[in-house]
């Protein structure tokens, strides 16, 4: 009789384990979602430049009329293609370019893109609506840009990698506690054979 009321508590123990588990994992931090959707935002802005600046480059080498236009163009895509880079904030970029860590320094970078996708416009008749995505993708980039260098000037861009650290480190325990929770269920399976 004993036997039985340590299994129904063992039964209720582990059950209430599992929900205490459940009830760990809590909604994701907002803070952080809001971050990821303005990184989306960011990358297809970045994205959106380097499909004008490719337009603006095949145009200029296509007529042959300005051709340092069409390398000033590559050049933007290629450090467009690194904006977009920094915001997967892939580890080995972040380690090689530490400055891209920071958000100033991001922010620095994203507005450079947008200066040069806005420079050398060309308003003629044949390139009007080149001219208007040229003029939308770099304001808009240029906005992104200004956002993560104000951020960066106060420091959001420190509170978001704690809070990263913090939810890496509770999505690290609750594993622990999960794999812990399924060993004591193998030993109590264990036990109740060996009682048996």
């Amino acid at each position: 009789m004993a036997r039985d009321e340590e299994g129904e508590n063992s039964e209720r123990g582990s059950n209430g384990s599992s929900t205490k588990i459940s009830r760990l994992r809590t909604r994701p931090d907002p803070f952080l979602v809001a971050c990821r959707c303005f990184g989306f935002i960011t990358s297809v802005t970045a994205i959106l430049c380097i499909a004008v600046n490719i337009l603006s480059a095949v145009r200029s080498f296509r007529n042959g009329s300005d051709i340092f236009n069409g390398i000033f163009r590559c050049y933007a895509v290629l450090i467009a293609i690194f904006v977009v880079v920094a915001e997967t904030e892939w580890g080995f970029i972040i380690k090689f370019w530490k400055v891209l860590e920071y958000w100033a320094g991001r922010g620095m970078l994203q507005i450079f893109v947008a200066v040069m996708t806005r420079a050398y416009s060309d308003h003629s008749e044949g390139r009007k609506d080149l001219a208007l995505l040229q003029n939308i993708a770099g304001y808009l980039l240029l906005a992104c840009g200004v956002v993560y260098v104000v951020s960066g000037i106060l420091c959001i861009g420190v509170v978001k990698r704690a809070r990263q650290k913090k939810e890496v480190s509770r999505e690290q325990a609750i594993k622990d506690l999960q794999e812990l929770e399924r060993r004591r269920e193998e030993l109590e399976g264990l036990l109740i054979v060996d009682g048996a």
